[in-house]
């Protein structure tokens, strides 16, 4: 048993963010497309993921694919932080003979409700800043303030109930990931990215109905509208299919992204633990 605040815990935890940050850098275009088709943007609904980036380079200008990049680095990043130093500051509260793929699920389902409540208000200004016409503020602490102040501090929380629902994306996919590195030795940075490209894959294809309802809620300015509600109106205006709308840029997006992050933060986070290892060898 050990204690939630610990060394090991803070090098998971930063190499996490670093992982993610240089990975959404990497494929922030495919994520704002995805985006773009969430929001039902019938310009681009009948396109490919690479139709819609040669679109919109030609109709908005290059810019258009990086628009909202700052503040969602800085976001995924907190989120990240947060996300892995509490999974393995659970982690190390439990002695080592009850680490499983249950304990693992359960250790992610409680991390992700601990980053969901405190990074929720920064992921709704960030969808609303990608729509630069339709806000009064230009960063995150001014829209945090802004929204608090005009439509009061609840709709900062707006996507909380499908981002709490959706917990479960990362909880399985974390999950999944711990599952395999349990069963097969991977030392490799290619090893890395397979398992990562994997686990995201299924977490995915599990949870995206939900991820939709959860971006078109984070712009709502009607707070009272819940998620089942949503996706039964999605149902009904335009059919099944719809709940998959985007699906193919967020698989390219999300399964990349995903699959770079935990590759970098594996050897960031090695690279590390190699270093200390050698260190305390010497003293």
């Amino acid at each position: 048993m050990g204690s939630i605040f610990n060394y090991n815990s803070l090098v998971h935890a930063t190499a996490g963010a670093s992982g993610s940050v240089f990975a959404m850098t990497c494929f922030y275009p495919l994520d704002n497309v995805k985006f773009r088709m969430q929001l039902d943007d019938k310009e681009l609904l009948d396109k490919s993921t690479f139709q819609a980036i040669v679109y919109l380079i030609k109709r908005e200008g290059i810019e258009a694919l990086y628009r909202g990049i700052k503040p969602v680095i800085t976001t995924i990043g907190v989120s990240n932080f947060v996300y892995f130093y509490a999974f393995h500051g659970f982690k190390s509260l439990l002695p080592k003979y009850l680490e499983s793929s249950k304990t693992d699920l359960l250790l992610s389902i409680a991390a992700g409700v601990v980053n969901v409540l405190f990074t929720t208000p920064l992921w709704v200004v960030n969808s609303r800043l990608k729509f630069p016409e339709e806000v009064l503020y230009s960063g995150l602490l001014d829209g945090l303030f802004h929204i608090a102040s005009t439509e009061g501090v609840g709709a900062l929380w707006n996507s909380l109930g499908p981002s709490l629902i959706l917990v479960s994306n990362p909880a399985i996919h974390f999950t999944v990931y711990e599952s395999l590195k349990r069963r097969v030795t991977v030392k490799s940075a290619t090893a890395f990215f397979i398992l990562g490209a994997l686990s995201k894959t299924v977490a995915t294809i599990i949870t995206y109905p939900l991820q939709l309802a959860q971006t078109r809620q984070r712009l709502t300015k009607d707070p009272n509208i819940s998620t089942a509600a949503l996706l039964l109106m999605i149902l009904k205006k335009n059919g099944p299919g719809a709940l998959y709308q985007g699906l193919e840029s967020k698989m390219l997006q999300t399964v990349l992204t995903a699959a770079l992050m935990f590759m970098t933060y594996e050897k960031i986070a090695q690279t590390v633990f190699r270093i200390m290892l050698r260190n305390s060898s010497k003293h």
